[in-house]
């Protein structure tokens, strides 16, 4: 089996680099994602980028341009892609006042009109069609050695903002209040990390799809989230898990020739399975016992 994995590097090394750098960068941002409890907003970010592709075909298609103009271009559809997901995760994160509605409501009404409004737009394009279904149903193929570097270079400056700024973003996730109380301008943080989870969900779902990013956002911080007992220690769990589980998901697909996105998404609810089970079976064994007379 590892043989096997170890031949195929030379066709699929960037494939696998890939898939483990976009894990990798989307843990490290779901732990932030999970400790505000905003698990569907991930699922609404990453489906606003599907449009934001949807629309940039559409508009090749509306001025007829040819394959080989800008508009057509891998560059410009991940643009879209990382505009359209940057503002709803500023749309979605923003903080509710009494005059406007709930951000539940909201990111219920970005993610619906982001899966309709795509598949609208390139309804009569077969082309543009297959690539939506494509994305929605998660494939790394297309994934080149530029992506690679990119999601190094995006993985790099995450860690390194997570360890220069983790006590302050800790206390913008826990208790707001209280760092407003401190002087933390919230709202400027706010847009800064809708920014910047919608550049990484962006980016991510024009190389691996919607499942595969949906997925790498949140299920290894849930993992993190059922087996440590503070948010500091999630931030070293989430990674490990994504990257350890994304490399047991990649050998097994290339061994049993399955999706690997797919696989690996599948793994990572087994462990989060798993770490609920022994979650609950922990909380019972330390359960009180009541002494009856």
């Amino acid at each position: 089996m590892i043989a096997e994995f170890i031949d195929s590097w030379g066709l699929f090394g960037q494939i696998y680099l890939s898939g483990w750098l976009i894990a990798l960068l989307l843990s490290m941002i779901g732990v932030l994602v999970i400790a505000k409890d905003q698990i569907f907003l991930s699922a609404a970010v990453s489906q606003a980028s599907t449009l934001g592709i949807a629309l940039g075909m559409w508009a090749g298609v509306l001025i007829g341009a040819g394959t080989d103009t800008w508009i057509r271009s891998d560059a410009f559809l991940s643009v879209m892609a990382v505009l359209l997901a940057v503002i709803a995760a500023l749309v979605t994160s923003r903080e509710r006042s009494p005059y406007t509605e709930s951000p539940e409501a909201v990111t219920g009404w970005v993610f619906l009109v982001s899966a309709s409004g795509s598949i609208l737009l390139l309804a009569h394009s077969p082309h543009g069609l297959a690539e939506i279904y494509r994305l929605l149903s998660s494939s790394l193929i297309g994934a080149a050695w530029e992506d690679v570097w990119l999601f190094a270079l995006l993985s790099g400056v995450t860690a390194l903002m997570l360890g220069l700024f983790h006590r302050r973003l800790l206390l913008l996730a826990i208790d707001p209040a209280m760092a407003r109380a401190m002087g933390t301008r919230i709202g400027t943080w706010g847009i800064v990390q809708g920014i910047w989870l919608g550049l990484a969900a962006g980016l991510a779902m024009r190389v691996s799809g919607l499942l595969y990013t949906f997925g790498c956002l949140v299920l290894p911080a849930l993992v993190a989230k059922s087996i440590c007992r503070e948010i500091r220690t999630m931030f070293m769990v989430a990674p490990l898990v994504a990257v350890s589980v994304g490399v047991l998901g990649f050998v097994l697909a290339n061994y049993y020739d399955f999706p690997p996105a797919q696989m690996t998404v599948v793994l990572l609810c087994l462990a989060l399975a798993l770490a609920w089970f022994v979650r609950s079976r922990r909380r019972r064994t330390q359960r009180p016992r009541i002494v009856r007379p």
